[in-house]
Formats: C-alpha cells, structure tokens, sequence
C-alpha cells in the first residue's frame, strides 16, 4: 500500500471524519475548515512510515520499545507497564506501531494500543481496543479506557481484558 492511499484511507476514516466535522465552515462562525489538525497530519506521516517498515519486515518489539522510550516519564511509564502485561498475557499478539502508537496486532490486525497523553494533547493516556478485540458484551461495551495511573487491580483488569480481547 503505498502512503498517498494510506492518507486517503485515514480522511476516509469515521475517526478523523467526526474529528474534522467539528472544525468545518459553520454558519454561527462563518470561518473556512482548518482540515487536519498538526497532530493528525504528524499521525498520517507515521502510519505511512509504518507501512514502508511493515513492507521491509522492521521488528516491531524494537519500534515499538523506541517509541516508548521517546514519551514523557509518566507516559513511558504506563506503556512500559501496559506492553508488559499484554506481552506476558496475550502472547499471540505481535507489536506493531500503528499511527505513531504502540499496538499489539493478531495476524496483523491491530487488536489493542496505547496513546501518550501528548499524541493528540489530552489531558490522559487511553488504552484502545479496535473491533478485532473479542470484548462485546450486550449491546454496549467500552471501547477505551482513560489512564492516569495503574494500580495492582487496574493491571490485573487490564490483563483480564486483553486476555479476554484475544480469546
């Protein structure tokens, strides 16, 4: 896939559409749309830069240790944890850097990620699940989950939940 599909994909995407709509030409501001945020730009970069490693088989354990050694401490704190608990509760899941973000795929699908505080300049690090995750219960079910810091029953929920997503 080369990156100019991989940008038209990315604009194609609900996410970045819902994120876009808010910014557009609206009646009550009469302003034009901005597009893409720096963020979501610098995003897109990454994820065809990605795609370009992927193509040469760059292993994704050592990409993924680099971009958590580049967080801020208390981000590359909770991904260093994170990754360890989904290294020693999902082995089946490989990692991979999915738009700049440390993820962990099966059979190259992105099952779960984590994004640094600073990625799109929230006030907290989440711990994503996409659809490839097995955790549909009912008719509502949490999809991410808002990190400040994690204590011995946020880890032993976060494993449950990965070992659960891999089932």
């Amino acid at each position: 896939m080369n990156p100019k599909k991989v940008t038209q994909e990315a604009a194609g995407g609900a996410t970045v559409a819902a994120r876009t709509a808010g910014s557009g030409d609206t009646a009550e501001t009469g302003k034009a749309s901005k597009g893409f945020t720096a963020e979501e730009r610098a995003a897109m970069r990454e994820r065809a830069k990605e795609l370009k490693a992927e193509a040469k088989k760059v292993d994704g354990e050592s990409a993924v240790l680099a971009k958590i050694a580049e967080m801020p401490e208390e981000d590359r704190t909770l991904a260093e944890r994170i990754h360890a608990i989904v290294r020693a509760n999902a082995p089946v899941l490989s990692p991979k850097l999915w738009y700049g973000m440390p993820a962990y795929a099966k059979d190259g699908k992105v099952v779960c990620f984590f994004q640094d505080a600073r990625k799109f300049n929230t006030r907290y690090s989440t711990l994503g699940f996409s659809d490839e995750a097995n955790l549909d219960e009912g008719n509502m079910w949490p999809a991410s989950f808002a990190l400040k810091k994690l204590t011995a029953a946020d880890e032993a929920r976060i494993a449950a939940l990965v070992k659960k997503a891999v089932s």
